[in-house]
């Protein structure tokens, strides 16, 4: 039985996607696993938001960049109202797609996809 599924992201610095993901995008640095604690790469990092879990890797094993998260949310144009705030820069959004959600997509430094999505509303 599969309970949860944790994606992890490839990033480039860790310091960078901690500023981005906390204190832009709102998770919380859960952990952080240096192999050294003079440097801060390689590192493997959990963040949370909400009860959701992301993880974040600057590992040279785990993926590449550019990979993509679908994350469920109550309400988009919230989220989005949020983010213009904090100046986030948004890559699409939010639309209504064809397939019957509300989508708003952000990309992080190393070009990681967060697709924030909601349900349409009849």
């Amino acid at each position: 039985m599969i309970k949860l599924a944790i994606p992890v992201l490839h990033v480039s610095s860790s310091v960078a996607a901690e500023e981005f993901y906390c204190k832009r995008l709102g998770f919380r640095l859960e952990f952080a696993n240096r192999l050294g604690a003079a440097t801060p790469d390689p590192c493997y990092m959990g963040l949370s938001r909400d009860g959701v879990w992301l993880h974040v890797s600057s590992l040279s094993g785990d993926g590449v960049s550019g990979g993509a998260v679908n994350l469920v949310v109550d309400d988009v144009d919230a989220l989005h109202a949020e983010f213009v705030a904090k100046q986030v820069p948004i890559a699409v959004g939010p639309v209504d797609q064809t397939w019957g959600t509300r989508e708003m997509y952000v990309k992080d430094t190393d070009g990681n996809s967060l697709r924030f999505q909601a349900p349409l509303k009849a």
